[in-house]
């Protein structure tokens, strides 16, 4: 019964908006009132809102520029404090604004009250969080682009690599390594337009439009907007406060990214599993057993391929938050943030750990071209041979090379080890200049279309996805 009393506690009336109320908020209410345990960290776009309003404030004299420079001068102490870990967060001041503010005023005296003229903590925590959201995108952007750079660098030294292409995760045509990591860099160029486009969009200021109708006083709100690097201040000011599609459409563009992480990180845990051999990761992202000493355990791979589900979780978490809110601003977009803020950090991590991974990770070229070889991959070309040499129309082709892959089977052979006579008993047609085209090898080599697996095609794209995704840098080069 104690925890039940306590949780009812009343506590005195906030001072900064507690005029209306003869009394505070129970104990528990404040516990799931107060934000500051997650929005402190955006401390950094608070204050430099705060010091671009104030600016506006006093270009415009709706607050004497003696209380503004003071106000400035107030918000860089601030910083300091936050900074070097010595300011205290406090719960009763509920959120991040709040704090910076009380102390500012601890600070600097009354012309700290002036600071929140002509503007809301609604329209303020919607400029700091497309802010934070921003900063986000740029960051997540430079580690995708170093991702990508890993990449082009081991397609280009793999350009010529021999394995096999799958479909159903079945043996299907021999590809080049080099083809299929560059396939995974256009996978990540496309997020990184995602990203790009998320920003262009988020980039509205919605400071100005106060709590949701605007305000009176004479702000200059393309100012403000100007100073915080945002395009122009937003059309509505209903819309400023109440919508949170910009961290919606963050989340989506983050999911697909992490699906395309996850898939990676996938083909990396098979690559490198015993029966397959085709990689091996380093011991800097690998573990091992507590019981089993020969284990090496693709446990970075597994755990991007397990934070995805985090990411995915943070876009239906706050669909779910917004889907049924009226306008404008209800406290239930408070809970906008942990997600977004769970889902970026989780996403910069796994694109960080894939980076390494992917640099570090050593290449049994040996048993990619063993594999490739195997599993008559090359009974495709054999069609395609059937069709150009002996006229055969496709699905008369079709059914010809599939009845001698099955002979092949039943003899335990490869194709490219039958004999003629053996071939020609199926299709007359059929020359010794077949065995031109059995070879995974020269399968490959004759992909030569534009996107296809040659690597003379490999090595136009390296070159060409340079140029686009990394500025034309050698950045990922590997020196061999």
């Amino acid at each position: 019964m104690a925890e039940k009393k306590n949780s009812r506690a009343r506590r005195p009336a906030n001072k900064l908006w507690g005029g209306r109320f003869g009394a505070g908020p129970a104990a528990a209410m404040e516990r799931i009132n107060a934000s500051i345990g997650f929005d402190q960290r955006l401390w950094p776009q608070d204050i430099a809102a705060s010091a671009a309003h104030c600016r506006m404030l006093m270009a415009q004299k709706i607050i004497p520029a003696k209380d503004g420079r003071a106000i400035l001068k107030g918000l860089r102490a601030v910083a300091k404090e936050i900074e070097s870990g010595r300011f205290k967060f406090r719960a009763a001041l509920e959120d991040i604004h709040m704090n910076v503010e009380a102390r500012l005023t601890a600070l600097i005296g009354d012309a700290g009250g002036r600071l929140h003229t002509a503007r809301s903590r609604n329209d303020q925590v919607a400029t700091d969080f497309r802010l934070w959201v921003r900063d986000a995108i740029d960051g997540i952007d430079a580690g995708l682009e170093s991702l990508q750079a890993a990449l082009i660098g081991r397609a280009e030294e793999h350009a010529a690599t021999l394995m096999p292409g799958f479909t159903h995760l079945q043996t299907a045509q021999p590809v080049t390594l080099g083809h299929h990591l560059l396939a995974y860099v256009e996978m990540f160029g496309r997020d990184r337009g995602r990203l790009a486009d998320a920003r262009a969009r988020l980039n509205e200021c919605p400071l100005g439009a106060a709590a949701l109708a605007g305000t009176s006083f004479p702000i200059d709100r393309r100012a403000t907007a100007k100073e915080l690097g945002f395009d122009r201040p937003m059309a509505n000011s209903l819309d400023a406060v109440s919508d949170r599609d910009f961290a919606l459409e963050f989340l989506a563009a983050a999911a697909i990214a992490a699906s395309h992480l996850s898939r990676l990180a996938e083909e990396l845990v098979i690559w490198s599993s015993e029966r397959f051999a085709f990689i091996r990761l380093s011991d800097a992202f690998s573990t091992g057993s507590s019981i089993m000493p020969q284990k090496r355990n693709p446990d970075g791979a597994e755990l991007v391929r397990a934070k995805t589900g985090r990411v995915m979780g943070a876009m239906a978490g706050l669909m779910v938050v917004m889907k049924g809110l009226p306008l404008a601003y209800s406290k239930d977009m408070q809970e906008d943030k942990e997600p977004v803020f769970e889902a970026a950090d989780t996403l910069a991590l796994c694109v960080e750990v894939m980076d390494g991974m992917v640099s570090d990770m050593t290449v049994d070229a040996q048993a990619m071209k063993a594999a490739a070889d195997g599993a008559y991959a090359t009974a495709t070309d054999l069609a395609d041979w059937l069709v150009r040499e002996a006229g055969l129309t496709f699905r008369q082709a079709h059914g010809v090379s599939g009845r001698i892959v099955r002979l092949a089977e039943d003899k335990g052979l490869k194709l490219d080890a039958l004999e003629l006579a053996a071939m020609r008993k199926i299709e007359p047609k059929i020359t010794k200049d077949v065995f031109a085209v059995l070879g995974a090898q020269r399968s490959a080599a004759s992909r030569v279309s534009q996107g296809g697996t040659a690597p003379r095609r490999v090595r136009a794209a390296v070159t060409a996805a340079r140029k686009r995704y990394l500025g034309g840098s050698k950045v990922g080069q590997r020196k061999r």
